[in-house]
């Protein structure tokens, strides 16, 4: 259970980091995953960086039945995103972000609902939780937020290499207004972030991966555009208390 304190930091900056969500042996389960092939190898494809460098993004949009959908509907991911943002939640998408050692791209400035939106969504009630499968330092790479800048609201977004990603001459002005942070994280924590959160994070030129798994939500209160009508979402579960072996 958060705190109300907690909530309270969550509105106030736009993120929270929540330690341990997922013990070492189910991190060790994902990192057997990305690197056994199956889903993560199916969906991969680069993303290249305004330098030229790649990182590599695996997305789906269907739960399934494997460690992807146990990890998407843990009760710790799930039960904390929705006291987050008060209301029930839907499953939007998932994806692996694979940085490696000495070659993995940086992203550039963006916030996700900067081309959510595009995809048609009504309202900014949407979230990401950035699972880290390695340490994720500032050596290798670890996001950076600034912090409260989802007060802002939504920025237009343009072409930032094979990225979407904000004017630069926006954000150097952004930047002088809202604290930038590096967030450093042990693997198994969760960092929470709004959808309007602005976030970035360098190429890893250090010896050592930065691979992360992220799961997005929205609320059910947010209904999707498609077509000439909204479409609406149901509710994510929340794993049964036995869903943790499709970790084993």
């Amino acid at each position: 259970m958060l705190t109300h304190e907690q909530a309270h930091q969550y509105d106030r900056d736009g993120y929270l980091l929540v330690p341990d969500v997922f013990s070492p042996a189910e991190v060790k389960a994902m990192i057997g995953a990305v690197e056994g092939g199956g889903r993560v190898a199916e969906k991969a494809y680069d993303m290249a960086d305004t330098s030229g460098k790649n990182a590599r993004l695996a997305l789906w949009s269907e739960l399934g039945d494997d460690i992807w959908a146990a990890a998407s509907t843990h009760p710790g991911i799930v039960g904390t995103a929705r006291m987050l943002m008060r209301e029930e939640i839907s499953f939007f998408h998932g994806k692996v972000i694979l940085k490696e050692a000495r070659s993995g791209g940086a992203w550039e400035w963006h916030q996700d609902y900067g081309y959510w939106h595009h995809d048609g969504f009504l309202l900014p009630n949407m979230l990401s939780a950035f699972v880290a499968l390695d340490p994720s330092t500032r050596e290798n790479g670890c996001l950076q937020v600034l912090r409260g800048s989802h007060r802002m609201g939504r920025l237009e977004h343009g072409r930032a290499g094979g990225q979407m990603g904000t004017d630069p001459q926006r954000i150097a002005a952004v930047e002088k207004c809202f604290e930038r942070v590096h967030v450093e994280m042990t693997p198994g924590s969760v960092l929470f972030f709004h959808c309007n959160t602005l976030h970035t994070s360098a190429a890893n030129e250090s010896d050592h991966h930065r691979r992360s798994f992220i799961v997005c939500y929205t609320g059910t209160s947010n209904p999707q555009y498609q077509g000439d009508s909204f479409k609406t979402y149901p509710v994510c579960p929340t794993g049964a208390p036995d869903a943790v072996s499709r970790f084993a």
